[in-house]
């Protein structure tokens, strides 16, 4: 339906805040400074770090546009937004993480291809829809579904974004059936963004949330639904987002050799201090965040002040003045946790932290060790620089 939706140019781009930090113009992507992320639980949507591949797409004719779930089913269905609203709404607190966060110190020691990311390519949202187990019950699939009767086993997004890395079609990627019709995985076709409408740059109008896994399963513009036998064959699940090892080359890469990354791997990152931060001598406060994929908690953080020889145990927290328990059921289990921490700091020194997961996830020491050509999921240990000077009294 010509006018209802279709890729933008990037002549309308919507406004943004001024203190992002632009790392691409085309396309846009953007990060805030790190030290807005510990300002709040939420992330404030105009701060949450922006991702594309190609221009903001345009939906200009919100009572036409719909959905269309199709595939390996037997009753093909366009969905509107009357429709998505009709399902029980749920509230989702959930992180999302770019896969190439922290990438420019995986640069430093040689170099990967991709938008250059500081720290701040994460931002903790609360996310508003219909559960997408719900949805896919109008189309005949039932709750914790594995395999539909004509052979779907995996769900496919498919945006109306349009990227030069898929030849000019739209932005893709799928999800295992299981994970879409299981309603504790909490997979949402979300129209809100704490407690407001879904804004251009965050996939006005639907879009899917995928918790607990990379931003980039996390489909924005939501176009259709694909019920199929095999995962998505888009690029950005079979020629990116894999994991490989520091031998692998641009010469020698095998992408067939590697499954599609989903969850993220346990993280955690310095947001109250600068990569070299000038300090008086004496305390200091070291907060940031620490998060894991696959909704496993954060067990403990860990801060040095003698760059990992001794280390001391941060406080952890989700919302103020509540005691944060990894993997209560009052904890937020698809969020990140904000951590704090005050030190000594007599003298110049580096400061690390270390965070470590329900599961006993601990994070690498070292960069090197999972140096990776596409600079993704760079969970080692984070490190700052404080130089500590004596002023004139």
């Amino acid at each position: 339906m010509p006018g209802v939706k279709g890729p933008s140019d990037y002549l309308q781009e919507p406004p943004r805040h001024p203190s992002l930090q632009i790392n691409s113009k085309y396309p846009f992507n953007a990060e805030p400074p790190r030290s807005a992320l510990i300002s709040s639980y939420v992330t404030p949507v105009d701060l949450f770090y922006k991702r594309n591949h190609g221009p903001i797409p345009v939906v200009d004719d919100i009572e036409r546009y719909s959905v269309l779930i199709r595939g390996l089913i037997d009753n093909p269905r366009d969905l509107f937004m009357r429709d998505i609203k009709m399902l029980p709404k749920y509230n989702v607190t959930a992180t999302l993480q770019c896969a190439g966060n922290r990438r420019t110190a995986m640069s430093k020691v040689k170099t990967v291809k991709g938008v250059g990311w500081d720290v701040s390519a994460i931002g903790n949202g609360v996310w508003g829809g219909a559960k997408l187990a719900d949805v896919l019950e109008l189309v005949g699939i039932s709750k914790l579904t594995s395999t539909t009767k004509s052979g779907g086993k995996h769900v496919e997004f498919v945006s109306i974004d349009k990227c030069k890395e898929e030849n000019g079609g739209p932005y893709k990627a799928s999800i295992p059936l299981s994970q879409a019709t299981n309603p504790e995985a909490d997979v949402l076709v979300a129209y809100e963004m704490n407690g407001e409408p879904l804004n251009r740059d965050h996939g006005y109008p639907l879009r899917v949330v995928v918790p607990g896994v990379i931003g980039a399963r996390s489909v924005k513009w939501l176009d259709c639904i694909n019920i199929i036998a095999e995962e998505s064959q888009g690029f950005f699940m079979q020629k990116d987002y894999k994991m490989f090892p520091p031998s692998v080359n641009w010469d020698n890469i095998n992408w067939s050799t590697r499954r599609p990354q989903m969850d993220f791997p346990v993280q955690s990152a310095i947001c109250s201090l600068e990569d070299v931060t000038a300090i008086k001598p004496g305390k200091v406060k070291v907060s940031g965040y620490a998060a894991s994929g696959g909704g496993r908690g954060i067990d403990r953080v860990d801060v040095s002040v003698d760059g990992g020889k001794t280390w001391v145990e941060a406080s952890r927290y989700q919302k103020p003045g509540v005691q944060y328990i990894s993997d209560d059921m009052n904890s937020d289990k698809w969020a990140w946790v904000l951590f704090d921490v005050t030190v000594d700091a007599p003298q110049s020194t580096e400061i690390v932290v270390k965070a470590v997961d329900s599961a006993a996830n601990v994070q690498p020491e070292n960069v090197q060790e999972i140096w990776n050509l596409r600079g993704i999921l760079n969970t080692s240990w984070h490190r700052v620089q404080v130089r500590v000077g004596h002023s004139n009294m």
